[in-house]
């Protein structure tokens, strides 16, 4: 394959929205066009797009980058393990900018209100049918999981809604995360109603080793056959109930990866595409192990990314969450290889581009009974609130302080969490927005004790989930978050002896090993898990406050990465 590694980066800005010398006049005018964020070269006869973590954010949002992203290992500050500062000066993008904003928390507050809301499904209709009609058949669009989670309407409707939007929008195939913790019933229902591939070929059945799903589905885009192989989020019921899904087992499963591969060219496949939910270092690990894959849409670590990164011979493309982004890859494909290829991942500032007046139709239909309850007004926030880092997102820690006052404990956790939206600083917090944080099929809000080695032991496992420098032993997600004590951590050492300094905050002493503290957290995978739901305690602490302005967080202090 050849590269086009060298012109990328020396055009990394005109890649990414609108090339370096419109930038200061589009930042000082404060606007953006819809034929600039379009504006492309094509390149060869096929385009692939690309959507994935959706987390069924139908309308324009706020969302935030990270400001922590650590690497460990072999992938220590590489991408996607860059960012602020250290990601623009990487990509040859400056501050300020449209790109900066889109791909960093840098000057978030300022550039937001600059730039205006994110996404939006009607108006990433409005990209795809423009980019369709541009290449005329030309093009495949692919979704890589976590579309069916994520809000109030999708819980209360099972997915179903999310299931008519990626059928409005014409997806060809998914794969899938999130979508599972509906249960197996549901999910085979799912698959019925999409009418297009639900790819998963590393699920089997438990009792027969047999795949539940469909590996690979065939496409001839551009007089090119395509093999599109789906691989689902390998450790479903390690992070999610396993109680939900019983008789399916997951995993990265390597070899049966390669022999799909493998079938899929003995089947005549010229071109061959992973729609992977592994996350972002798996899947560099995996194509490094496993030859014959051209191109990897990965997905899962929400990683977003303005150049497509070469690992050996394959492309991978991160394309960013929460329909902040919609991936393009064009691909010259002849004689059964990649001979060169363009890639944009385009963001989708929604006051620069038209919605598409059907999708915004049926987004309103399938929002309209749930309006007055999204729309319900709690209290205001004088706080930015986001989620997205590796340690303690401002969401969370209203979540915690809300877990403590609400179940009168001692300790809260919360989960690291990579979806939900952002709200700006003096902005109205509505039902919707805290269901943005919360809805899922899970929700309960339990009150138990532990004891202080029993928090230390949590904390050094979900330490290792994320920072083990073995990609194949990461989930994916971030550091849990902690309400009523606080922690040292520091990422380069073994498990066991990540975290230190653990303080009670209550009293500032050490948290005590044999002491039985009272604590309240969520989202347990166990079965049976007994409390109220916690977008209700969240909502009544709201209420109750009436004005959010939290402190500034400083509890965990982070040492190496």
């Amino acid at each position: 394959m050849v590269s086009r590694r060298d012109f990328l980066t020396l055009t990394a800005a005109a890649a990414a929205i609108l090339g370096p010398g419109r930038a200061g006049r589009l930042a000082a005018q404060d606007r953006l066009t819809e034929t600039e964020l379009l504006a492309f070269k094509p390149v060869g006869n096929v385009t692939i797009l690309h959507l994935t973590d959706l987390h069924a954010q139908l309308v324009p949002i706020w969302f935030r980058e990270p400001s922590t992203n650590i690497g460990v290992g072999e992938v220590r500050g590489l991408p996607p393990h860059l960012t602020g500062k250290d990601f623009l000066a990487h990509f040859g993008i400056a501050p300020g900018t449209a790109q900066a904003h889109a791909f960093t928390d840098q000057d978030f507050v300022e550039l937001a209100r600059r730039y205006g809301k994110v996404g939006g499904i009607d108006r990433i209709a409005t990209l795809v049918k423009a980019i369709r009609a541009e290449r005329d058949g030309r093009t495949l669009l692919l979704d890589g999981g976590d579309a069916m989670q994520g809000s109030w309407v999708t819980l209360q409707r099972k997915g179903a809604d999310m299931v008519a939007v990626l059928r409005a929008l014409g997806v060809e195939a998914m794969t899938a995360h999130w979508e599972f913790t509906y249960g197996a019933e549901r999910v085979k229902e799912i698959v019925e109603e999409l009418g297009f591939p639900f790819l998963g070929g590393n699920v089997l059945d438990t009792e027969w080793e047999e795949p539940v799903f469909e590996s690979t589905a065939f496409f001839e885009r551009g007089g090119v056959k395509i093999a599109v192989i789906g691989q689902a989020f390998p450790y479903t019921p390690v992070s999610n109930p396993r109680w939900m899904i019983p008789q399916w087992s997951f995993g990265i499963r390597e070899e049966r990866v390669a022999q799909h591969v493998e079938n899929a060219r003995a089947e005549g496949a010229e071109l061959v595409v992973l729609l992977s939910h592994n996350g972002f270092d798996v899947d560099r690990k995996l194509v490094s192990r496993v030859p014959g894959i051209d191109v990897v849409l990965t997905g899962h670590t929400h990683d977003a990314l303005p150049q497509a990164l070469l690992v050996g011979k394959t492309l991978v493309v991160g394309s960013g969450s929460n329909g902040k982004f919609l991936a393009r890859l064009d691909l010259d494909v002849r004689d059964g290889e990649v001979k060169d290829y363009a890639f944009k991942l385009i963001p989708v500032f929604a006051d620069a581009i038209r919605p598409d007046r059907e999708t915004a139709k049926l987004i309103d239909e399938l929002r309209a009974p749930f309006r007055a309850e999204l729309d319900r007004v709690l209290g205001h926030t004088n706080s930015l609130l986001y989620r997205r880092g590796n340690f303690q997102g401002s969401w969370d820690d209203l979540i915690c302080e809300a877990l403590l006052e609400q179940r009168d404990a001692e300790i809260a956790l919360s989960p690291g969490f990579r979806w939900g939206p952002t709200l700006l600083p003096d902005q109205p917090i509505r039902m919707e927005d805290v269901w943005a944080q919360t809805a899922m099929t899970y929700p309960q809000v339990y009150r138990i004790e532990m004891t202080g080695a029993q928090l230390k032991e949590v904390l050094e496992d979900v330490a290792d989930n994320i920072f083990n420098t073995d990609p194949y032993y990461q989930g994916g997600g971030d550091m849990v978050r902690v309400g009523g004590m606080g922690f040292t951590i520091d990422v380069d050492q073994p498990i066991g002896r990540r975290i230190s300094e653990m303080t009670f905050l209550k009293t500032g002493q050490p948290i005590d090993p044999a002491r039985r503290y009272v604590v309240a957290g969520w989202a347990s995978v166990n079965e049976g898990v007994e409390g109220p739901p916690v977008w209700e305690l969240v909502a009544r602490h709201i209420e109750a406050r009436k004005v959010i302005d939290l402190p500034k967080a400083g509890r965990v202090v982070v040492k190496g990465g």
